[in-house]
């Protein structure tokens, strides 16, 4: 399935290319940072990256915001509030917010593939309240993270 989505790049990023698939099945487009001047993440630190870009998606749909793992293995950045959601009606710049948690400071460049954009459907919900009554499970009410932990 493809989708159509309408996409700017804002003026500090003309140069950048578009968020990209890096192989044919990949799930994610990278997205690249669209800093000016290079910056050093220090470890624990976090910072909103830029990306340069701005989306219109389609009502029915989200942009998910996700980490990289060979960002993350090789230098411990992730991405903070991940996944972070980029909602249908939202139309201004798509930030990144990286946190280091490696051991030593980390550089963000420039054009730095620095998480991946997964746009997936999703759905509203409309709450119908059942009072005290909830149709029954096998589960049950059964203790959260309960389950697969041999405690049963």
């Amino acid at each position: 399935m493809t989708l159509t989505v309408p996409i700017i790049r804002l003026p500090h990023a003309r140069d950048l290319p578009l968020p990209a698939y890096a192989t044919a099945q990949a799930a994610g487009l990278d997205l690249l940072a669209a800093l000016a001047a290079e910056q050093s993440l220090a470890p624990g630190a976090r910072l909103a990256v830029p990306t340069g870009i701005a989306l219109a998606l389609p009502p029915g749909y989200e942009g998910q915001v996700r980490p990289r793992s060979g960002l993350a293995l090789s230098a411990g950045l992730t991405v903070l509030n991940s996944p972070g959601t980029i909602d249908a009606d939202y139309r201004g710049e798509v930030m990144v917010l990286l946190i280091n948690l490696g051991s030593e400071p980390a550089a963000i460049r420039r054009g730095l593939r620095i998480a991946q954009l997964v746009v997936a459907p999703c759905c509203t919900v409309r709450w119908e309240d059942r009072g005290s009554d909830l149709e029954a499970s096998p589960r049950g009410a059964g203790g959260f993270g309960s389950t697969g932990l041999g405690t049963d």
